[in-house]
């Protein structure tokens, strides 16, 4: 591995570390993009029994987020504190990505019994491999440059493992189902998930924990002390909660909006290329930090992303502003959802410097995974209730009042949502104008 001088973390790492989230989004993306459309669509379940899997699979999250978090704080290992699960999880939650598609010919109450378990245990075991690559974060560097350095790496991989996916879905669905769209799924996940597993065991094997720890394990108790008046962190969780019900929401509905509103679900594969544009936001991050605190710059892309969506909105049928709006939007959602990541190892050490406990693995679990998990739950949920409610039947053509109902969830909920996680974040200002203070105290006591 290259030498690392000081505080500053080699290239050779810093694209181990982007390959973790890459490695990740090959299944999570094919999960939060198409499994509603999978559950509905291809293996046929009621829209709002997929929902409903969808919500209580999330509010499993809502448990096992803070217990992986308790979990890595209690870890003391040879391979570190967070990096082990990168060894121990890639196997298993590969096998149960490719179980979660893989849609068994058996009646429908088992079937609804087996999306259910399956796709429960995979978020389960998702959540033990996203808890540590965030949580992993502040003991790769003590230098909070370098680590908004690494989360553009990690938020650049994480975009390119989602074009991947969705340049290549539904194109390879068809490829290999010929026409039989449960095969073409099976072979897909099969595909993605191998890759997945490869990538982040040799990820496991470059990267490196350097910032020393405490030897003394974090108990869930010790853990709850450090969210105590932890304002930045409390700020951080709310605003990134909202994102991800507004991101999954407009990622979700996406497929149904382009094939039912405007007749062509061959857009999807395009539009969903195209997303892909997040990266040139988030490889800009570091730069626009200098002439912009990291709070601005987190608000004025979640007001990018929402006025992206209007322009989609109005923009109607016409494909060149459909474009537009969504280049503007997901240049927008990709700067926000790289914000709280790069700030949640200031929120850790705002814990530290406050209450005296520094527990990483369970703020950044509730801060990263809970937020992305439940939020990505309940706005699948939330989509499949509108569309019920309004008619929605799979494979058919809709009524003007299910088609209102889908772009309900693809317009309004979406903006509402985004608008919602701006409100917390007015209020950050203050304690980021610490930080530099409280990590020179954190180091200092350390």
């Amino acid at each position: 591995m290259d030498k690392v001088k000081g505080n500053r973390v080699s290239v050779n790492e810093r694209f181990s570390y982007a390959m973790l989230d890459t490695a990740g989004q090959l299944v999570f993306t094919v999960i939060s993009s198409y499994l509603l459309y999978f559950y509905t669509d291809v293996a046929k379940l009621p829209v709002a029994t997929a929902g409903i899997i969808l919500l209580v699979a999330r509010l499993f999250d809502g448990i096992d987020a803070p217990i992986w978090g308790t979990i890595i704080d209690l870890t003391k290992s040879k391979y570190g504190r967070a990096r082990p699960y990168f060894l121990w999880l890639a196997i298993p939650f590969s096998i149960f990505g490719v179980l979660t598609f893989w849609a068994p010919d058996i009646n429908t109450t088992a079937k609804i019994w087996y999306c259910a378990i399956t796709y429960i245990v995979t978020g389960i075991l998702y959540t033990g491999l996203n808890t540590p690559l965030t949580a992993v974060l502040p003991l790769l560097t003590p230098d909070p440059t370098e680590r908004l350095k690494l989360n553009s790496w990690r938020m650049t991989g994480s975009q390119i493992g989602v074009l991947i996916v969705n340049a290549t879905t539904l194109p390879l669905v068809a490829f290999f189902g010929f026409g039989n769209d449960v095969h073409g799924f099976r072979w897909l996940i099969l595909l993605f998930a191998t890759v997945s597993a490869l990538m982040t065991l040799y990820s496991f094997a470059h990267i490196k924990e350097r910032v020393k720890t405490s030897d003394d394990r974090v108990s869930l108790k010790k853990g709850v002390k450090a969210m105590k008046k932890n304002w930045p962190w409390i700020i951080i969780v709310i605003s990134n909660f909202f994102f991800w019900i507004a991101l999954t929401e407009r990622t979700s509905t996406l497929v149904y909006y382009f094939t039912y509103n405007l007749g062509n679900k061959g857009l999807v594969t395009f539009f969903n290329s195209i997303a892909s544009i997040q990266i040139a936001g988030m490889l800009a991050i570091p730069l626009i930090n200098k002439f912009m605190t990291k709070c601005n710059l987190w608000i004025s892309a979640l007001v990018a992303a929402i006025v992206g969506q209007i322009i989609i909105m109005f923009g109607g049928s016409n494909l060149g502003i459909v474009i537009v709006g969504w280049i503007i939007g997901n240049l927008g959602s990709g700067i926000a959802c790289s914000m709280p990541f790069a700030m949640l190892g200031s929120a850790v050490d705002y814990g530290k410097w406050k209450n005296g406990v520094s527990a990483s693995g369970l703020l950044t679990a509730i801060g990263s995974s809970f937020c992305l998990k439940v939020g990505s739950g309940i706005a699948g949920f939330i989509p499949s209730m509108i569309m019920a409610s309004f008619g929605y039947v799979a494979g058919k053509t809709q009524t003007a009042h299910s088609l209102m109902g889908i772009s309900i969830s693809f317009h309004w909920v979406t903006m509402i949502a985004f608008a919602i996680a701006i409100i917390p974040l007015l209020f950050y200002k203050k304690y980021e104008s610490m930080e530099d203070e409280i990590r020179e105290a954190v180091t200092t006591n350390d």
